[in-house]
């Protein structure tokens, strides 16, 4: 682009036709009378007549030059600064024995309550036709069952963390099970209180992050049974450290299919189980953080509910956009790797070389 003020000084450039024809064209050329040429036209040009055209050729790019840059052409970068009050997420799942039941569906196909929420929260994280994802905000994953397990840290590498909550597991050993509801909390609280945000970078521009809020999402099919810490307690905990909670109570209301070991054939049946979920905690536990307590019965219910919880935690950004401008007529850019010097030189170089090819190797002898 030029600057819009000298932009004009590019009509100069019809000039450029009216140089060629006073250089080629309408040359007065001096003459010889002579009997014959017939022997001189079978002799070659040399290579002196073959390039005979370049000093002139030089002297019009010179021109050239001369009136881009006085039009002052101009390289624009555009640069995006982002800054961003970015959430810090911590979800909790729970992987217990009762996570088995056969109470969801995917893609026409019964699964089991740990596999339809491990759908779910991928898309909730990277994002998809109906989830913008969580770009800018970090997220964590803690699992619990009896005890807590933290799969990945606050973090904003998404792929990781969806990676790692792919490796889930329901437990398969008595003294694993249980449902440690607080402890989870307590972990999850902690881990959100410690963090500690600085800047990021990202291929748009500079990201400046600062946490706008803290919360933690947790998703469980039970009733607190183990660990030490009373999941009201964890609640107050997070209330008093303004962390919000938002829980999912996850399961069919009533009864649902469970694949258990048939004692007499060893092999696995459903049998159909009563489902205990301790909605009445669970309610207090979001209320006592101005959270919110859904409950799931179905994977378009738990995608409705991420849905709503990305809508109630939305992150803030303001972007800042600023154009750096490189005068091409004095200094040096560059287009990709290639680097360009200034319009200005250009001229300079092609007519001092003009000059001096017209002084040395086409020296015209004048009479």
């Amino acid at each position: 682009m030029f600057y819009t003020n000298s932009i004009w000084f590019l009509l100069l450039l019809f000039l450029i036709p009216l140089a060629i024809w006073r250089l080629y064209w309408n040359k007065q050329e001096t003459s010889v009378s002579f009997s014959s040429i017939k022997n001189a036209t079978s002799i070659p040009p040399s290579w002196r007549q073959r390039l005979r055209w370049l000093p002139h050729a030089l002297k019009i790019m010179a021109i050239a030059c001369m009136i881009f840059a006085i039009a002052r052409p101009q390289q624009g970068r555009k640069q995006t600064i982002t800054n961003t009050e970015g959430i810090a997420i911590e979800m909790i799942v729970d992987r217990s024995s009762s996570m088995q039941a056969l109470d969801f569906e995917l893609e026409g196909r019964a699964v089991d309550r740990l596999t339809a929420i491990k759908n779910v929260a991928e898309k909730f994280v990277l994002g998809n036709d109906e989830l913008d994802g969580r770009f800018s905000d970090l997220v964590g994953l803690l699992t619990f069952a009896g005890y807590v397990d933290s799969l990945a840290p606050p973090t904003l590498d998404h792929s990781y963390l969806t990676s790692q909550l792919q490796t889930a597991e329901i437990v398969d050993s008595p003294n694993e099970d249980g449902t440690a509801i607080g402890d989870a909390i307590g972990l999850a609280v902690e881990k959100l209180t410690n963090l500690n945000l600085k800047p990021e970078e990202n291929n748009s521009g500079e990201l400046n992050s600062e946490i706008k809020s803290k919360v933690i999402i947790l998703l469980t099919d039970g009733e607190n049974t183990a660990g030490d810490l009373d999941p009201l307690d964890a609640a107050d905990l997070a209330n008093t450290l303004d962390i919000k909670i938002y829980t999912v109570g996850v399961g069919t209301k009533g009864t649902a299919p469970v694949p258990v070991l048939d004692p007499f054939s060893n092999r696995r049946v459903l049998q159909m189980m009563p489902v205990n979920i301790d909605e009445e905690t669970l309610t207090q536990v979001a209320e006592k953080t101005d959270g919110k307590y859904f409950r799931a019965t179905s994977s378009e219910s738990l995608e409705k509910i991420y849905e709503e919880i990305d809508i109630l935690e939305k992150t803030e950004v303001e972007a800042s956009h600023y154009v750096d401008y490189r005068e091409m007529a004095t200094e040096t850019v560059h287009f990709g790797a290639i680097p360009v010097p200034p319009v200005a030189l250009l001229a300079l170089i092609f007519l001092a070389i003009a000059t001096l090819l017209s002084k040395t190797a086409f020296r015209t002898a004048t009479a």
